[in-house]
């Protein structure tokens, strides 16, 4: 058996990873000797705070908004080797803004659509690789969000894309997995990490007794990237702590 986490000489991209779990995972690659690439909005990587979770030292940083199809066009041609994609990019609209149906279309655009439009434009690159296709949901995936509609409809989207393009691909030599984590502490989660009642009555719910690190996701990543999971095609690992148990 390769338990080798060596990823030297290998191109990792993660799209998102320019903060929160995207960010922490394209520091464990980097840490295993990968040549790793993010994206993010922002002009350039020192328009990022690392206090707020963005750390791109080392990293190839590049501006794409996952909600243009040229953008990302435009990015795949940047490459002519891909071994592992990980799709990580996410956005959240609170104070039931999701219920109009402008940004309902919005959420499900970054959150669902444009993981169809980079695992497509990545395909040929990933199977001549022989690669690793990862899609980062979210347990709210399994349950109810009540005030956020878009954002449940599209976790549970990319879990069932996760599936279908597992058994379509692993032909081809891709293996497509992903990862549905529970409450990380984020910029998009402050709304909980951050308000005491909120995060008190959390962790009582959370069997290990803590909230998520996103490094905690990051190695679940180089796992699944990793010939250790070399016969696991089209799955969804929840990593929440046992909250959902």
């Amino acid at each position: 058996m390769d338990t080798n986490l060596d990823y030297s000489g290998k191109t990792v991209a993660i799209i998102g990873g320019s903060s929160g779990i995207g960010n922490a995972t394209a520091q464990a690659f980097r840490a295993c000797g990968a040549e790793v690439h993010v994206t993010g909005t922002r002009a350039s990587a020192s328009d990022y705070d690392p206090a707020e979770g963005s750390v791109l030292e080392g990293l190839s940083y590049h501006q794409v908004d996952a909600a243009d199809d040229i953008a990302i066009v435009a990015f795949r041609e940047k490459f002519d080797r891909m071994d592992v994609l990980i799709c990580s990019q996410g956005m959240v609209m609170y104070k039931r803004a999701e219920f109009e149906p402008e940004n309902f279309a919005k959420v499900l655009q970054v959150n669902l659509n444009s993981l169809m439009t980079f695992a497509g434009a990545f395909h040929d690159l990933l199977m001549e690789a022989k690669g690793s296709l990862i899609i980062i949901s979210s347990t709210a995936a399994y349950h109810a969000t009540v005030g956020n509609p878009a954002y449940n409809a599209s976790k549970t989207g990319a879990m069932g894309l996760t599936r279908t393009l597992g058994k379509a691909w692993a032909p081809d030599g891709i293996r497509v997995n992903g990862i549905a984590p529970g409450l990380i502490a984020t910029k998009m989660t402050k709304v909980t990490t951050e308000h005491p009642k909120r995060r008190e009555a959390t962790i009582r719910n959370i069997p290990v007794g803590r909230i998520g690190d996103p490094e905690d996701m990051a190695g679940l990543s180089l796992f699944l990237a990793s010939p250790l999971a070399g016969y696991i095609v089209g799955q969804t690992i929840i990593a929440d702590g046992g909250l959902l148990l």
